[in-house]
């Protein structure tokens, strides 16, 4: 196995022990619970860089990479709205987990048609994840009394990501649809 691999591996086995540790009864649990959601975060840009560098891109790899990221990032946005009900947090978790399921579905029939590289990532998606990814760190951080000076910062950031998340599934959709309507015919 490659050391992208190992990290991609590592970023999946960390979910468990992400949500044991957000529902400690502990006063710094969810403190905790974002520092580990920072190293899985890291190690999804790490895997991909180490993947480029060392040659090591792999089709397992790359399988499992976009399944890694879905998979914390929507277990993380659950584990926000169950802490923080609010309507505009569970909208913007409902827009970001439905982005990640109709873009995975697009990407995988654009393959089939040959124009993968018509939703290829870029540079809005780059934007909403880094966007994302803090949201989620500073929103569950901000979990823990010690640090709920985060909520702002986290909440602003969340609703930044769910803008640029509809920004950037327009993009895709937009891109795909004279393939899309090709097809239909």
């Amino acid at each position: 196995m490659t050391i992208p691999n190992i990290l991609t591996t590592i970023r999946v086995l960390l979910i468990p022990v992400i949500i044991v540790v957000f529902y400690l009864d502990w006063i710094w649990a969810g403190f905790w619970a974002s520092i580990l959601f920072g190293v899985a975060s890291f190690t999804d840009w790490l895997d991909g860089y180490l993947a480029r560098r060392l040659d090591q891109g792999s089709a397992f790899g790359a399988f499992l990479d976009p399944v890694a990221d879905k998979l914390t990032v929507s277990v993380a946005l659950i584990l926000i709205t169950t802490h923080y009900p609010a309507i505009s947090v569970t909208i913007a978790t409902i827009i970001i987990i439905g982005r990640e399921i109709i873009i995975s579905a697009l990407r995988e029939w654009m393959a089939k048609a040959g124009q993968s590289h018509l939703v290829a990532v870029d540079a809005v998606g780059k934007w909403k994840t880094a966007a994302q990814m803090l949201a989620i760190g500073f929103l569950m951080g901000s979990t823990s009394e010690p640090t709920a000076w985060g909520f702002w910062p986290g909440y602003v950031l969340l609703v930044l990501a769910t803008l640029l998340t509809i920004w950037s599934m327009v993009g895709y959709l937009r891109s795909a649809m004279p393939v899309i309507l090709q097809s239909g015919r």
